[in-house]
């Protein structure tokens, strides 16, 4: 498995396992098998309310902690610095882990929610440079930040912001956002990668999924990658899981890529982080 180096100088997997909705018996199994295909990187939050399902497949498939990366999130109203403490603390006892590699705000607080967003958000990163400290997370970041957003964390912080998860997908992968977030050496991730399927019936991506004898999923995760992205895609599907985990031997031309970052607007899940809890229409 390819690797990303983090600001912080840790490793991470350049191919996450989504686990947005799994259950307990498939999301077990979908893990398990994710596992013997070659994922390290497991990605779940608090408010997925399955971080029991994801620590219980991990555990079920035998490899070794230290070889595994995981990934969860502080949900947007539990913000602040005890609540903070206390969500990953109960986090940590779901998984039945002692420490998480990476943990990130899940949503950032607005001013449409917040008297003081600002504060808000650097008292909850205050408390997890703390727990990064005391050990019980390896490496901490953000996700759905804008630029703004970051722009005030930055003022505060002892500790950059290793990585910004954010939506990227084909039709819509925030360009302005992206090319700041490498200009500050913070490393995004992608979820909802594959637009939530809205990819599939695209005629270019499939006209290039055929060229390379891939599919569109497989075009669309290289795609993420060459832009120095880490995909998270989730399936429970094997066929799927394993699909996805196969795109590190061919590479998109320069004009592919531009190509598919031309492509119309497709897949937005109509989700802003400015604007929650409101949102506008999905694609």
């Amino acid at each position: 498995m390819k690797t990303f180096t983090l600001n912080d100088g840790h490793t991470i997997p350049a191919l996450g396992f989504g686990t947005y909705k799994a259950t307990e018996a498939e999301g077990i199994a979908a893990i398990r098998f994710a596992v013997e295909r070659g994922y390290r990187l497991f990605d779940t939050a608090a408010k997925y309310g399955n971080e029991e399902v994801v620590g219980a497949g991990l555990r079920k498939s035998g490899i070794p902690r230290k070889e595994l990366y995981i990934t969860t999130k502080v949900w947007r109203e539990e913000l602040g610095y005890a609540e903070t403490k206390q969500a990953l603390d109960k986090s940590l006892m779901r998984l039945q882990m002692d420490y998480v590699d990476l943990y990130l705000i899940h949503w950032p607080a607005n001013e449409r929610n917040y008297t003081n967003w600002q504060k808000t958000n650097a008292e909850t990163w205050k408390a997890m440079e703390e727990l990064r400290q005391e050990g019980k997370i390896r490496s901490i970041g953000v996700s759905n930040f804008f630029r703004s957003h970051l722009d005030a964390l930055l003022e505060t912080t002892t500790i950059k912001p290793a990585v910004n998860q954010i939506e990227f997908h084909p039709g819509y992968w925030q360009p302005e956002l992206t090319v700041y977030c490498k200009e500050q050496d913070i490393l995004v991730e992608a979820w909802s990668p594959l637009a939530r399927g809205r990819v599939f019936n695209n005629a270019y991506l499939q006209q290039l999924a055929a060229k390379y004898n891939k599919s569109v999923s497989q075009v669309c995760l290289r795609w993420a990658l060459q832009h120095q992205v880490i995909p998270i895609p989730k399936s429970n599907t094997e066929e799927r899981i394993a699909e996805n985990m196969d795109i590190f031997d061919f590479a998109l031309t320069d004009e592919e890529v531009t190509a598919i970052n031309q492509l119309p607007q497709m897949g937005f899940s109509g989700e802003l982080p400015d604007i929650w809890p409101e949102r506008l229409p999905a694609d």
